[in-house]
């Protein structure tokens, strides 16, 4: 069963960054991410903010971009940095196969 909500400490795990660097990015990023709040206040973040954190992160991380240039990346055309997330997210996994079959030779 796939999850509805993620937590910022879930989403900074899937992304491999920090939690402080997720809410900045939510901050940074209002009109893309819109994080709901549980009873407490904590942030929680629907499948489609996971998915447009992870293209935050490409375009930042990856492709090293400013926080204005991918939120420019962002407003435009998506397809591209769709496309380039899937292909990373597939290299992931790749690299993680090639690393089991390693360990086990």
């Amino acid at each position: 069963m796939e999850k509805y909500l993620y937590t910022v400490g879930e989403v900074a795990e899937i992304l491999g960054e920090s939690t402080s660097l997720v809410r900045f990015w939510a901050n940074e990023f209002p009109k893309f991410i819109h994080p709901q709040r549980n009873a407490k206040g904590n942030r929680l973040f629907l499948k489609e903010d996971v998915e447009t954190f992870r293209h935050i992160h490409l375009l930042v991380k990856v492709e090293g971009l400013t926080l204005e240039g991918a939120a420019k990346r962002l407003k435009g055309d998506r397809k591209d940095v769709i496309n380039k997330s899937r292909v990373l997210e597939s290299l992931k996994g790749i690299r993680q196969q090639l690393s089991e079959i390693r360990s086990e030779l």
